[in-house]
């Protein structure tokens, strides 16, 4: 039984109040000094913690960690070089701004981050996203979304690629002042899309808006990864079958996408057919040996990479695009463009896709941080990791990048291969710069259909969700339901409208959850003083005159009704139709007496009129709500337990509350649910359940007990 201090309750006198006001005061006026002076010490702390490299880098063991850094970074540049082309599909852009992006991402995040194995760079999901709001803004600029289109001339820069499609277009209507082409428009829109993603990321850092990523739960993340992975598939399979077929844009891409391949599934081209065929067998079965060896392995074997370099080589001696008509990455340039700003008018225009982008793009790096941090035993600063990722986008994109995100699978490799620090990630780079300096042209006759078969075999993983289901159906239906919604609206609406809806109907799901919880009439272990629900164990003993009442949420203004249906349905009692069966009854026995007979309707005499009073399906005389699961009230919470209360009260039925956390008793009493004094706590409140069915035996609530 709860007790109650009266010395705790008591009003303090108002000079207390006084002195512990200016106190406050004056501590919070210290704090916010102290926060605002700016001093050498805090200055260097500042910057060090900006750049985690200055703490780290110092404390390098050379010895031990570099053989480890050198292996793994140069077994992920090697993975790098062949993705970041492929990937190039995805976003509608030319090879070399997937390999600019590679290589700033790596060092930027050496100096910034924060979690030693995350290998940030190109990642499908994103380069999908970036991809679809670029072709949508070409389409409404009036572009053609050939992939075909006559290759760009010049030097290869963006000032010189007006012929890169076959009209070139002047872009004074979205404040560009000078003529520029379909790739140049392209990559003006990535740039632009990925700043704004970047700014996003980093203000959600200052205000430390980090929380948002909470309400992505994993089965969004997995339906939204797989829904996308369907997308991806989609896209790429009609460079498998060498169709030209335009590019679709807006909702249902993946249908439409799908009833054009099969409408011009006769113009296939039989050499991009075999080359797929031939492709994705070698892929494949050097994964599965890959998983099956990976123990044994020291690493990974660059399959990619192999595959790209003899499937280049066939393409150039073999003649196919001149031969066959198979279709070719072109010519990738070498060195780096000039840096540009990105365009502020074209930030206004994809400033609203920016933002699931952003959040995507923090959500799975610093999931991945966190998950790789806590498996090798250290720390990450998930503020910084926001920070790092946002100037992984920011900074990048005055160099002609778009955006970037941790990988899993490339992070999986780095760990496999003895990756010790964010250094691995510095030789990463150095391997991409090597290709964008030295060795980009030598891509020139590799096939997009090689590229999209690399793609297609990287969404195994992804894909292999499907078979997941059933287990995941048995283990929780509600987040098999929010998968599924994800997955579907995901692949068949749009990628950021599938989000969107995963994170409402989630969430919807929980208010679903709280709204209809589980709620249950208790009984007795036996020689125990234990109770649970009656239907779910068998052989409890009920106890007599008592009904124990548990409702599994908490209880607020959404779930009130359901509250009390509940209550009534399961105690087989609604108090406020038993008191309006009382009143009709008294007025009956009043119009009897008063018309001089002494006999009231059922026959009986006056003295025995008040044993019909107490109808016979009342079969108990306590009430013991269990509050164990109850987290919270709000105010029309305590309302309906002081409604309870009263109601039962009425028909000479105790109510009892036990197991209540102190928020809920808080609520309770700033409610007034045990009076103005709380002279009847000790009576309505309890501890444990035994407790309050032992009270409920032994004693009755006191008449001058009321709200």
């Amino acid at each position: 039984m709860i007790t109650r201090c009266t010395q705790c309750i008591e009003t303090p006198e108002p000079t207390t109040l006084a002195l512990v006001k200016i106190n406050r005061k004056e501590v919070m006026l210290a704090k916010l000094r102290k926060s605002c002076s700016c001093t050498p010490q805090k200055l260097k702390n500042f910057v060090m913690d900006f750049f985690p490299v200055l703490r780290w880098l110092p404390k390098y063991r050379c010895k031990e960690y570099i053989w480890g850094d050198i292996m793994s970074g140069l077994v992920i540049g090697i993975i790098l070089v062949p993705q970041a082309i492929a990937y190039s599909l995805l976003a509608g852009l030319k090879p070399i701004y997937s390999l600019y992006t590679s290589f700033f991402a790596n060092i930027i995040y050496f100096l910034m981050g924060t979690s030693r194995h995350v290998s940030v760079g190109i990642f499908s999901l994103i380069s999908l996203m970036v991809g679809q709001v670029v072709d949508r803004e070409l389409l409404l600029a009036g572009f053609d979304l050939n992939d075909d289109a006559p290759p760009a001339l010049g030097d290869g820069s963006l000032q010189n690629d007006s012929f890169s499609n076959t009209t070139a277009f002047n872009l004074t209507i979205v404040g560009i002042n000078a003529e520029c082409g379909k790739e140049c428009y392209a990559i003006g829109i990535a740039t632009a899309l990925t700043f704004v993603a970047g700014v996003y990321q980093v203000l959600m850092g200052i205000f430390r808006l980090g929380f948002v990523s909470m309400y992505l739960s994993e089965s969004v993340l997995d339906g939204f990864a797989t829904g996308a992975s369907l997308t991806i598939l989609t896209a790429q399979v009609k460079y498998l079958f060498g169709i030209k077929i335009p590019r679709s844009q807006g909702h249902g891409m993946l249908v439409i996408t799908w009833i054009n391949i099969f409408r011009n599934i006769s113009q296939a081209n039989l050499c991009d057919v075999i080359t797929s065929a031939i492709c994705i067998v070698v892929l494949v079965t050097a994964k599965e040996l890959g998983d099956k060896y990976k123990h044994k392995l020291k690493f990974p074997l660059p399959t990619e990479l192999v595959v790209i370099a003899v499937a280049t080589l066939v393409s150039h001696y073999g003649k196919l695009n001149e031969v066959y008509g198979s279709s070719v990455s072109g010519a990738i340039p070498t060195g780096f463009i000039p840096p540009k700003v990105p365009e502020f008018n074209l930030m206004l225009r994809v400033a609203v896709d920016a933002l699931p982008l952003a959040i995507v793009s923090f959500v799975f790096t610093v999931s991945l941080s966190e998950m790789f941090a806590k498996k090798y035993a250290y720390t990450i600063r998930a503020n910084q990791e926001m920070f790092a990722v946002g100037f992984c986008n920011i900074i990048p994109s005055f160099f002609h990048s778009f955006a970037t995100s941790a990988a899993l699978a490339k992070t999986l490799v780095k760990t496999s291969t003895g990756c010790q620090t964010q250094v691995s990630g510095v030789i990463s780079a150095m391997v991409v710069l090597l290709v964008l300096l030295f060795l980009a042209p030598l891509f020139y006759s590799l096939q997009k259909c090689v590229l999209a078969c690399i793609i297609i075999v990287s969404l195994r993983g992804a894909l292999r969700k499907f078979r997941d289901v059933p287990a995941r159906y048995h283990v929780n239906k509600m987040d098999t339901l929010v998968w599924v919604v994800t997955m579907s609206a995901s692949a068949l609406v749009s990628t950021e409208i599938g989000l969107l809806v995963g994170i409402v109907f989630s969430m919807l799901c929980i208010i679903v959850r709280t709204q209809r919880p589980r709620t249950a009439l208790l009984g007795q272990i036996q020689d125990t003083n234990f109770y649970e629900d009656d239907l779910e164990y068998k052989n409890l003993s009920t106890v007599p005159k008592v009904k124990i009442f548990r409702f599994e949420a908490p209880l607020y203004y959404a779930n009130r009704n359901y509250f009390l249906k509940s209550l009534y349905r399961l105690t087989n009692l609604d108090p406020n139709l038993e008191a309006a069966r009382r009143k009709k009854y008294e007025k009956k026995e009043k119009q009897h007496l008063k018309k001089g007979n002494h006999r009231t309707v059922n026959g009986l005499g006056i003295g025995e009129t008040t044993l019909q009073l107490v109808p016979k399906q009342i079969d108990f005389q306590a009430l013991v709500v269990d509050c164990s699961s109850i987290s919270f009230l709000d105010t029309t919470g305590v309302n309906t337990l002081k409604e309870i209360l009263k109601d039962y009260k009425n028909l000479n039925i105790s109510v009892l509350l036990a197991c209540c956390n102190p928020s809920v008793i808080d609520s309770l009493k700033r409610g007034g649910y045990f009076g103005r004094d709380f002279e009847c706590m000790q009576e309505m409140l309890f501890y444990s359940i035994h407790n309050a069915v032992l009270f409920a035996k032994d004693q009755k609530l006191p008449a001058d007990c009321s709200v």
